[in-house]
């Protein structure tokens, strides 16, 4: 099942069960999936972007969340960080499982290995890679720092 169907499934689940924080959120999503499609359209895509592209603007609207947690709790205010935390939770059910720091640091080391990456000028070749066939399972804020540490 591609990831818009699960969208709208999801959707009439979460309106069924008059689960509101989920209604809201994956409306979220439809309207930032909407914006990218038609943002998307004058380059040919018609059908509208891919899985791998959704899967990277999921990534970005949870990074946007956990930005907003941050100046939420600077802030003081307890009860926007958990609307965040829960809106973050919703978004994570589309993506596929995690990888855990250590195996990302495996990956980023084989990686190197596989683009024959020798310092960081070639941390650009060595991220297309990484998320050419890992897209939506790793933080690549995290494996590029990473990979920075390895070929410095």
């Amino acid at each position: 099942m591609s990831l818009r169907n699960r969208f709208n499934d999801e959707l009439k689940q979460a309106m069924v069960a008059k689960n509101q924080r989920a209604v809201g959120t994956i409306r979220l999503i439809l309207a930032a999936l909407k914006e990218r499609d038609i943002a998307a359209r004058p380059s040919g895509v018609t059908d509208g972007i891919n899985d791998e592209q959704i899967l990277s603007m999921l990534q970005g609207m949870i990074k946007q969340r956990r930005d907003s947690i941050e100046m939420y709790t600077k802030g003081n205010r307890p009860d926007l960080v958990q609307q965040e935390q829960e809106e973050i939770g919703i978004i994570e059910t589309f993506l596929p499982k995690q990888l855990s720091e250590a195996e990302v640091r495996a990956i980023v080391e084989a990686s190197i290995k596989d683009t024959g990456a020798t310092s960081v000028k070639d941390l650009g070749k060595l991220m297309a890679d990484l998320k050419a066939r890992y897209a939506g399972q790793m933080d690549f804020a995290k494996a590029s720092a990473l990979a920075r540490e390895k070929l410095a």
